[in-house]
């Protein structure tokens, strides 16, 4: 665009730029790589798990599942297939729409995640909330937030 002026950062919004995105890529690069050392798994496969354990009946739509996962609906069809493979996840057609597939989690999908949450979630608080007083937690949260707020207004709350 001509005539647009760049805003650029100055040396401080540099350097926090730079702590966010290399500390956002170490936290979920340790995450990943613990989960699959103790639970055979990546981090993609463990948030697919959890939305459809959070789900009622423990099942969504492909489409919702998507979304709620922040995964392409190609990629998270290939997921499903692994997850299908490995027994973790069926998938059902839709009762309500022919063109529609549903995600479920299966019982032994279930005792695989619920075996694998209890190290995941002492991976979270070592490496995320460990290293940070109350009031940074809360400040994270509020920054989080406000992040998401901007690039995502019309979430549900």
């Amino acid at each position: 665009m001509i005539g647009v002026m760049t805003r650029w950062l100055d040396p401080d919004e540099q350097r926090t730029w730079r702590a966010f995105l290399t500390a956002s890529r170490a936290l979920m690069e340790t995450l990943d790589r613990e989960l699959q050392r103790d639970a055979a798994m990546p981090h993609a496969y463990y948030e697919i798990l959890v939305r459809l354990s959070e789900a009622p009946g423990r099942r969504l739509r492909m489409s919702e599942l998507a979304d709620a996962s922040g995964s392409s609906r190609s990629r998270l069809s290939h997921a499903v297939a692994r997850l299908e493979e490995a027994g973790w996840v069926r998938r059902e057609n839709c009762p309500t729409d022919r063109r529609g597939q549903l995600a479920v989690l299966t019982d032994h999908g279930f005792e695989v995640l619920a075996a694998a949450a209890p190290g995941h979630v002492e991976g979270v608080r070592s490496h995320l909330f460990d290293p940070l007083t109350p009031a940074q937690v809360d400040q994270l949260r509020r920054i989080s937030e406000a992040i998401i707020d901007h690039l995502q207004p019309d979430r549900p709350a």
